[in-house]
Formats: C-alpha cells, sequence, structure tokens
C-alpha cells in the first residue's frame, strides 16, 4: 500500500511538474501565429532548398508560421550581420530570425552573446526523442558547449566517393591517397579552404599524420599549432604538386568536386553528406557506378544545428520551426537518400513502433553507406582549429 501510494505520489508530480512546459509551449504556438522567420542558411545544394521548402510548407499549414529561406554561400555573412546588428544596437527586430550554423560561427555567436536561449531542451520534441548521452556532439558543438543555445538537426561524416568503372581499388588512407595522386597527376584534389569541406579535408589529413592527436581538442592557443602542424604542411607540399591543375585552383564545393569526378577530371571526390552519391545518381548527375567509401581509421563526423539570434523578430515562431524540424516526419523525409540523406539527430530507442518502422524501412540508395560501413567517427577539432588551419592553408597556397 505504502509502495503503491509512493508510486501515485511520484506519478501526480511528474504530471503537475509536466503542466508548466505544456502551458509555456501553447504560449509560444500562440505567439508564433501570424510570424515570418526569416531562415538563413547555406543555398548551395538544391536537394537542401527543396527540403526547406517542404517544411516551409508543412510549417505553414499547420501552424500559420511563414519560413522564408534567405540563401547563404557562407554562414560567417549571416554572423556578421547579427554582429553589426548589435554594434549599431539594434537589440530588436533583427534581420535575421534562425540560422543553420555549428562551430566556430556557433563559438563566435555565443561568445560575443549574440545567442536566444537557451531554448532547445525546453522543445517539445527534443524532451521527447533526443538523447543527449548518446553522442557528443550533441552537447558539445567543436568543443564548445551547447548549453540549450542551439537545436541540433542532424549528423554529417566525411565520405570519398569513386567511379568503380575507373578506380577499382581507391586510396583509404591519407598517405595512399599522396601515392595515388604522385603515380596519377592531376587525379586529385580537394576544395579550397574556407570552404568547410575543404578545411575539413586539412582537419581529416591532420588527425592522420600529427603525433600529437590529443592537441586538437584544446583550444589552438593552448598549443604549439606549428609543432602539431608541421607534417600536414609537408604533406600539402608534395599533393598539390601533383593535384588537379597542379594545385594551382581548387574546386569551390563537393558539388563542383562531384561535377569534375563526372566529368572525368578527377578520381575523388569529397562530400559531408552520406547520400550525396545517391542523391546525384538519382538525379542524372554522376553515372551509377559511382560508389561511397571511408578511411580505414575513419573519418571526421559531426552535429549540425539551428540557432536563433538575440534580437530575432519572431523568436516563437523560430522556435517552432526548430521543434518541428525535430519532429519524426521531418527527421524521417530528411534520412531518404533521394531528399537530403542526412543523419537523424533523434534516438531510435525514443521513438514510436511505427516511426521506427517507418525508419528501418528507408531505401539507402545505390551509394549510401550504412551505419556500420561508416566505421568510427573522428571527432571534431576544437572549433579554434579552423580559422588557424585556413589562414595558415591561405599563406601557403592560395593564389
Amino acid at each position: 500500500m505504502i509502495k503503491s501510494l509512493a508510486a501515485a505520489s511520484i506519478t501526480a508530480a511528474l504530471a503537475f511538474s509536466s503542466l508548466p512546459a505544456q502551458a509555456d509551449w501553447q504560449d509560444t504556438l500562440q505567439e508564433a501565429k501570424g510570424q515570418t522567420v526569416y531562415f538563413n542558411a547555406w543555398g548551395g545544394a538544391d536537394n537542401i532548398n527543396d527540403y526547406i521548402q517542404w517544411a516551409a510548407d508543412r510549417i505553414k499549414n499547420e501552424y500559420d508560421v511563414t519560413l522564408k529561406h534567405i540563401k547563404l554561400a557562407d554562414t560567417s555573412d549571416a554572423v556578421n550581420r547579427v554582429l553589426a546588428e548589435k554594434t549599431a544596437g539594434k537589440h530588436k527586430k533583427g534581420s535575421i530570425d534562425l540560422i543553420w550554423l555549428n562551430g566556430e560561427n556557433f563559438r563566435a555567436m555565443k561568445d560575443n552573446q549574440l545567442l536566444f536561449g537557451p531554448f532547445s531542451q525546453s522543445l517539445p520534441n527534443y524532451i521527447k526523442y533526443v538523447d543527449e548521452s548518446a553522442r557528443q556532439s550533441i552537447t558539445q558543438d567543436f568543443g564548445t558547449n551547447v548549453d540549450g543555445m542551439e537545436s541540433p538537426w542532424g549528423m554529417a561524416q566525411v565520405i570519398f566517393m569513386h567511379d568503380t568503372e575507373t578506380l577499382k581499388n581507391p586510396p583509404k588512407s591519407m598517405p595512399e591517397l599522396l601515392a595515388y595522386a604522385k603515380a596519377n597527376p592531376g587525379r586529385v584534389t580537394y576544395s579550397e579552404p574556407p570552404q568547410h569541406l575543404g578545411v575539413t579535408f586539412l582537419k581529416q589529413a591532420l588527425y592522420e599524420l600529427t603525433s600529437n592527436r590529443d592537441a586538437l581538442s584544446q583550444p589552438v592557443s593552448n598549443v604549439d599549432f606549428y609543432a602539431v602542424t608541421a607534417p600536414l604542411w609537408s604533406y600539402l607540399d608534395e599533393l598539390n604538386k601533383v593535384a588537379w591543375r597542379s594545385g594551382q585552383n581548387f574546386p569551390s564545393s563537393s558539388e563542383e568536386m562531384m561535377r569534375l569526378l563526372d566529368d572525368q577530371e578527377i578520381d575523388i571526390a569529397l562530400s559531408f553528406d552520406i547520400s550525396a552519391a545517391s542523391v546525384q545518381i538519382d538525379q542524372g548527375n554522376l553515372p551509377d557506378t559511382v560508389r561511397s567509401y571511408i578511411f580505414d581509421q575513419g573519418t571526421i563526423g559531426n552535429t549540425h544545428f539551428l540557432a536563433i539570434p538575440y534580437n530575432s523578430s519572431a523568436s516563437a515562431g523560430a522556435q517552432v520551426v526548430a521543434n518541428f524540424l525535430l519532429s519524426p516526419e521531418a527527421q524521417i523525409r530528411k534520412q531518404m537518400p533521394t531528399i537530403w540523406g542526412d543523419l537523424s539527430v533523434l534516438s531510435y530507442k525514443k521513438l514510436s513502433k511505427a516511426d521506427q518502422a517507418k525508419f528501418d524501412a528507408l531505401p539507402r540508395g545505390i551509394a549510401t553507406l550504412s551505419i556500420a560501413e561508416l566505421g568510427e567517427t573522428l571527432p571534431e577539432p576544437h572549433s579554434s582549429w579552423v580559422e588557424a588551419l585556413e589562414t595558415e592553408w591561405r599563406k601557403r597556397y592560395a593564389k
């Protein structure tokens, strides 16, 4: 009897404690009605732009919130705009309501107090479906504590692509890649830093080549940058000489690398999207003989997020958008390889049986690796390494 009373008391307490949160969310939904959310997000891939438009249509119909996609070439442009507004004293009615970001852009916004929140841990779908203990990158964004100031949206991991008709056994490490490039001049390249995939290529090489991996998890100011990175520059000195266009020019993006692969100008392309090859094959932009693979020691992976600027004109609407994008419906569609193929941030164990079945039924796509095939995910270095690496690269190699 005592146990029953105790259990009943606990149940009642839990139910009571959830009431304020539910009431607060209803207030947020009511405030969001009629708002327009200006969503600043990279606009360089048609399939991602189409997905955002699908979400905008669903959000308008269900919540009466208008989502406007402001397409960016570089996320730092949006961060700089919020900073400029703060400097000018525009603390209300800012021009940006939601930003797709991670890494150094998040750290810059957090350090400069440009963020609204904390908000993510109060979103109903975050509470219901996200498991913070499942992956460190949910709570630490490139070494910076998230602290509820951004909402996870998806996960990514570096993959390599090759055409099996022309390259049967691709190189599966940085040393093997250099050896292949020397034996096949002009057939290997990487996107130009500061483009994010280009910087990630530098980080991937550094992980494999440095003798001091532990230094990468620390702020770059705390370590001897030149001693840690010396093997990287020696490697690139050799690679660039035999790279595509003799290292005098570099592709601007993963999309350009895939075009070069399709045109048979290069033999290996990179992407941070595990379904990129399948999507491009489905759209007729790559031959169906292209396949994805990763290096033997694993490749770098991370989580990307949504953040709300501190001076957003529609913070309630932005929370509604972030919450919808964490719904099983939105995450299932996002993981479809012919739509985006982005890995879900939801905990499979927290999903209903019906939603688990929908995830289980997702086609992988002809060139999409399974979770098991992705192997080890290497953690991102501390976000301060990004600027240091791209600055040094440009000093040495930019034309």
